[in-house]
């Protein structure tokens, strides 16, 4: 049984407490911020003469002066919501995708992967309050009190309107308020209901070791597949695309979704590592190491692929639609853009392509610690430019998310670690626990 160390606990708690410090002088500072000095930042942002459209907000209605600022301020004012919405959102993800990673070895009956199901069930016992975060941003945003997503706007859909959107018009049966809050909490009360159920039945499978049992537990591994195939591809749609309406990628939902898969089996090793260096998993060996590598690194260039596909598709086919997507991260989020190619590629690939590397446990962990970062400045770049737009090179931008950071991170390993003192770390009531104990990677 794992223990959680004090000292840990202690560290969550004060990422914690030090995130909403930061976040907290990053809002009051923001919110502090008047109309004249975020008319000079507009100033300096087209003072190169530059005034193509970063947005498709930025495409309707009217294009004088009074327009341009009242969108600006709009993306300044944006900087708090869209950190949290970033985090949130990116929390969400790794603890779903960390759910259909133990599906899917359930479903496919492997044997190596028994013994780290606990530290699975423990991660994804975060979906509820990463999920309990997206619903609180959602009811900010469809009640008006959050603009990150400006297709809310009923305007936008209506012919009378001087800032009517056809595009939008005809999207309106997807993108609409109720349907939109619907999908919303569905995503999340399904995806909490299926951790709950998943690992009430693994408790169950050991407990009674009946063969019925497991073979109740293996169809709900199935469901969950089915149910993750779907609702990844549709919040991707919802939470991360939708942002900017005017664009689409058939590549899209892959990518938000691969991303996230990456990060999950990468804090899966760091844990699993984390407890076998502890003594609480002495059965976790250089051969589970190897395989959860090899996961990582197939899964790195398998984002690398989606990146790239999406990247020459719309940037190099000069189509002004697409290329706008593109342009706005290019201008203002070059640092991010290609800095999320050498964290998640290039080093993935120059480090881990080695079969003996990925049995290096010092080496392994480092590695995973950068795609979490890397992957995480994913899910900043593709929330950022949409929301905020250039109006983030400033002290409060800064501190609210570098907060958010802190509070994801603090209350991540406070729930995830605290769920996995309460569990048995392994499941001796699988019948393929015994393979995983002795298991060998045959080459």
């Amino acid at each position: 049984m794992y223990s959680f160390s004090p000292k840990l606990r202690l560290y969550s708690i004060v990422f914690i407490v030090l995130g909403l410090v930061l976040f907290g002088a990053g809002y009051f500072m923001n919110h502090g911020t008047d109309e004249t000095q975020i008319e000079h930042m507009m100033e300096a942002v087209h003072a190169g003469g530059n005034h193509a459209p970063l947005n498709s907000s930025e495409m309707v209605g009217p294009q004088d002066h009074a327009a341009h600022l009242e969108h600006a301020t709009m993306q300044f004012k944006n900087q708090p919501l869209a950190a949290v919405h970033t985090v949130a959102v990116f929390l969400f993800a790794l603890s779903c995708c960390a759910l259909f990673f133990y599906a899917i070895q359930n479903a496919s009956h492997a044997g190596w992967s028994i013994i780290i199901l606990r530290v699975i069930e423990a991660v994804a016992s975060f979906i509820p309050f990463a999920g309990a975060v997206v619903i609180i941003l959602m009811i900010l945003n469809v009640t008006h009190m959050g603009h990150l997503f400006h297709w809310m706007d009923g305007t936008l859909t209506d012919p009378k309107s001087e800032n009517f959107d056809p595009i939008l018009f005809e999207k309106k049966t997807f993108l609409n308020i109720p349907f939109y809050a619907f999908r919303t909490l569905f995503y999340v009360i399904g995806a909490s209901f299926f951790a709950w159920k998943l690992k009430s039945l693994s408790k169950s499978v050991d407990e009674t070791k009946s063969r019925s049992v497991y073979a109740k537990y293996y169809t709900w591994n199935i469901c969950y597949i089915v149910f993750f195939g779907f609702c990844s591809a549709a919040w991707a749609w919802d939470w991360l695309m939708s942002i900017d309406p005017h664009w689409y990628s058939t590549m899209y939902i892959w990518y938000a979704m691969v991303s996230a898969w990456a990060s999950a089996v990468a804090v899966i090793l760091l844990i699993s590592v984390y407890l076998k260096k502890k003594g609480f998993l002495p059965q976790f060996n250089d051969n589970h190491l190897h395989d959860l590598g090899v996961y990582l690194f197939a899964l790195s260039m398998l984002w690398t692929y989606t990146w790239f596909a999406q990247f020459m598709l719309y940037w190099y086919a000069n189509i002004p639609e697409e290329v706008n997507y593109f342009y706005g991260r290019f201008e203002y989020y070059s640092w991010a853009f290609w800095s999320i190619l050498l964290l998640n590629f290039a080093i993935p690939l120059t480090v881990m392509v080695s079969s003996s590397i990925k049995r290096n446990y010092t080496v392994m962990m480092t590695v995973a610690v950068i795609v979490i970062c890397g992957q995480w400045l994913v899910y900043y770049n593709m929330v950022m430019p949409g929301t905020v737009g250039p109006y983030w090179e400033n002290i409060t931008g800064l501190l609210t998310n570098l907060g958010a950071v802190l509070i994801g991170l603090g209350s991540f390993l406070l729930v995830v670690l605290t769920t996995l003192s309460k569990l048995k770390l392994i499941p001796e009531g699988n019948p393929f626990v015994q393979e995983s104990k002795i298991y060998e990677y045959p080459f």
